[in-house]
């Protein structure tokens, strides 16, 4: 078994998480299993899985059979949408710990607002506040909040109970206004989707920063977002990929280079479900 990167599982800030998971979607069936398998046996610590992915099983069993302490490996799921009315939040997150296997995830997060409030947000916070304090979740948050929606949760439950929100955030859509905005809140931003669906790849400009390190121009893209402070969840399934993105751990960019990849912001969105999608900060 590998060791971590030294350092590269430090968490972000004082709310826990490891600045470095892997995202879980798609890591179905036996070869997911074997996926999760390798992943931890190099050194992955953080697993994010949801109640839609279907890979909540898998994250508990590749734990299991990994030999690591529970406690070394750092387990989030997320409530679906439509279980966030009817008091269903603590009943699903108890139907997630059961098929992960575990009496305690370290983070539940509410995977996607209500939308157009047809479930009240002030049920389904207080919901999962309460499961905490059962001590179902080590740490609480939210997903794909915006800006308003993200001042109202914490108007009702405290910004420092929500230990993060997950949004997407690549080189290409920065969501400034909003990580800015929960800087401010002291919630810590995890980006899903930090890849691009492996756009950064062929970027020359990714390209030209991995030749100078080393590395690979995944590798780029997650060492940017890691030093502006967020967490990052990639989600891969093949060995080279999963071994490779371990390689942003000694990324360390110029202040040249930074500024290159800060110039490729063009708001450019590629998770946007209908029905699902609140109104998105510009």
């Amino acid at each position: 078994m590998s060791a971590a990167p030294t350092g590269f599982w430090e968490p972000a800030s004082a709310a826990g998480i490891p600045h470095f998971g892997l995202g879980t979607y798609g890591r179905t069936g036996a070869d997911g299993l074997a996926a999760l398998r390798f992943a931890l046996d190099i050194g992955y610590r953080h697993l994010d899985t949801a109640q839609t992915y279907g890979t909540e099983a898998n994250v508990g069993r590749a734990v299991r059979e990994s030999g690591l302490p529970r406690k070394d490996v750092f387990i989030t799921t997320k409530i679906a949408d439509n279980n966030l009315g009817g008091g269903r939040v603590t009943a699903t997150l108890r139907e997630s710990l059961k098929t992960i296997g575990v009496e305690q995830v370290d983070l539940t997060l509410i995977h996607w607002p209500s939308y157009r409030d047809e479930a009240p947000m002030a049920s389904y916070l207080t919901e999962l506040l309460q499961a905490k304090r059962a001590g179902l979740t080590r740490l609480i948050g939210v997903s794909n909040f915006t800006v308003a929606l993200l001042a109202r949760a914490a108007d009702l439950i405290g910004a420092q109970e929500i230990a993060t929100n997950q949004v997407e955030v690549h080189p290409y859509l920065q969501n400034r206004t909003l990580r800015a905005f929960s800087d401010g809140l002291g919630v810590v931003t995890t980006a899903y989707m930090p890849l691009a669906r492996g756009a950064v790849a062929s970027d020359p400009v990714f390209i030209r920063i991995a030749e100078r390190h080393g590395c690979t121009a995944a590798a780029v893209s997650l060492g940017w977002l890691v030093s502006k402070g967020m967490v990052v969840i990639p989600a891969s399934g093949k060995r080279e990929h999963l071994r490779s993105n371990l390689g942003a751990a000694p990324v360390k960019l110029t202040l040249e280079e930074s500024a290159q990849i800060d110039a490729l912001d063009r708001g450019r969105r590629m998770i946007d479900p209908p029905k699902k999608a609140p109104d998105w900060d510009r």
